[in-house]
This record gives C-alpha cells, structure tokens and sequence, in this order.
C-alpha cells in the first residue's frame, strides 16, 4: 500500500482529481492522508467533502480551521462571511451526514513512521501529551454538546501551554496548536498576527518548528496550514499547503523512508493579498 499525504485543498476539487491522476491513485490499494481545510474558498467545497467522505477507509482527514469554520457555521450561520464559499454544503440535501461525518475527524494522525497534523504543535507537547490533548478535543467535538462548544471556539486567549488550561479555554487553546499556529515566541507562546513567509516576522518570533527545546522535535510530522510558507523540508517535517487556492500548487507527498514529491500547477482561485495567500488565521 502507498500513502500520500496531500496539501489544502479549500474546495479545489478539480486539481484534487488532477493530481489523483498524476500519483495513479488506486482507491482498492492505496490511502489518502489529507492535511485539512477540505472546504471553503475554492469553487467546490461541497464535491470535495463528498468526494472526500466516499473514499471510506481509503483517505484520512485531519480537521483545518476552515473545516472548523464550517462546522460552527452549520450551527450559526452567521458566522459565515463574504469569503466564505460554504451555501452549497449548508444548503446540500446531504448536510446534515456531512457535518457530522467532519467532525467525527480527528485532529492528530499517525502511523509508526509519520504524524499529521493541520498547522503545528506547541513545544512543550510529547507524543503522549500530544495525542491527549488531540483525544481531548475530538471528544468535545463529537460530544452531544458540540454545538455549545463550536459558539466558544473563536479566539487568540490563552495562547501559551499551561497545565493549569481547564474548561473552554484549555480546548482552545488546543484547537488553535492543531488548526491554526504558524509562529510563536521561544517559549511557545502563539502569534496570530504574521503569516507570511520564513524571514518576515518580528526577530522575536520563529516557525513553530523551530522552537528551542520542542518535546515533539523526535517525530516526523507532516503538516499544512501555511501557503506562504509553501513547500518546506526540514528536521523531521514537511510542509504541504503550496497554495492552490491562490494560483501555487496542490502538491502531495509518497510516504516512505524517504518522501517523493508530487505537484500540479493550479489556475488562480482567489487574488494573493499583500500578505500572500494568508488564508484566515
């Protein structure tokens, strides 16, 4: 069996099945891990999260802060904003088994050889912690208060690991680690205000992977999230999001000892702001 892990995809089903194509993906034999951001902003969110939940056992998803995003409009819709591209799954005969196929995602995959993840971790997580903080939101997810909790989730509070973290707060700040951290400072703490490429943040900060004394620095984590970043090889990970719905790549990753690259070319989806491709943090 191959694996490939595969980029944000944001509704850019198109793409999604050129690049299919380009890996001669085998549904009976091979599986799909997909990074997250299934849906919104790209032109059709509602094919890929259809597409995406057919594959059964074939393709694993971890959940982005716009599959996040969507799962909280589906309980408020006025959440949803100009941008958003998510009417069509709302308004799907078919909404219902969809949401609740999403959120029974999980926010943390791995096998015996590799971690996925949509954004980061902290540096103070380890394996085991990592996981149980993971094990600790997908509950709240797909509790029976789930709803109660999606109207809480927004927010940049608290934004360093404490072990005292209880409650709402603790889940948010674990919800933000997995979906949506790009930088932080030397201690971990989380910064929501920069995107952009490596070399544009304040000295004060670093990519989150290359925090000093991180717990997690032994696994091989696999991550997307940051289409500014584009694609990054480092120490132990791989950065994927290279920016489809901005005109960049959809790219995926043949898992092994070593990883092979794959990329298509993408037609342009959205217009690059200044911050380029900075999808909502």
């Amino acid at each position: 069996m191959s694996i490939y892990a595969i980029g944000d995809i944001q509704g850019c089903f198109d793409e999604l099945l050129r690049l299919l194509d380009t890996i001669s993906f085998n549904e009976q034999s091979d599986q799909l891990w997909f990074a997250g951001d299934l849906v919104n902003r790209g032109p059709k969110s509602l094919e890929t999260l259809r597409f995406v939940k057919s594959l059964g056992d074939s393709a694993i998803t971890v959940l982005g802060n716009h599959d996040l995003h969507l799962l909280a409009a589906s309980c408020a819709p006025k959440i949803a904003n100009k941008k958003d591209s998510l009417l069509p799954i709302l308004e799907a005969p078919d909404r219902d088994e969809l949401i609740d196929w999403l959120r029974h995602r999980p926010l943390f995959h791995f096998n015996e050889d590799f971690c996925l993840v949509h954004a980061g971790l902290p540096p103070q997580w380890d394996f085991k912690r990592t996981q149980k903080m993971a094990l600790l939101a997908e509950q709240a997810l797909r509790g029976p208060d789930y709803r109660a909790f999606l109207k809480q989730m927004y927010g940049n509070k608290p934004n360093i690991w404490s072990s005292n973290l209880k409650g709402v707060e603790k889940l948010r700040f674990i919800i933000n680690c997995f979906t949506r951290m790009r930088y932080c400072d030397v201690n971990g703490r989380l910064d929501f205000v920069n995107s952009g490429p490596l070399g544009s943040q304040p000295k004060s900060l670093v990519p989150w992977f290359e925090a000093p004394k991180r717990k997690n620095a032994d696994l091989r984590i696999i991550f997307g999230h940051w289409s500014a970043l584009g694609y990054y090889e480092g120490p132990n990970c791989y950065a994927i999001d290279t920016g489809c719905l901005w005109g960049g790549q959809l790219t995926a990753l043949k898992l092994g000892e070593s990883v092979q690259r794959f990329s298509i070319d993408c037609p342009e989806s959205k217009k690059p702001n200044k911050s380029y491709l900075a999808v909502a943090s």
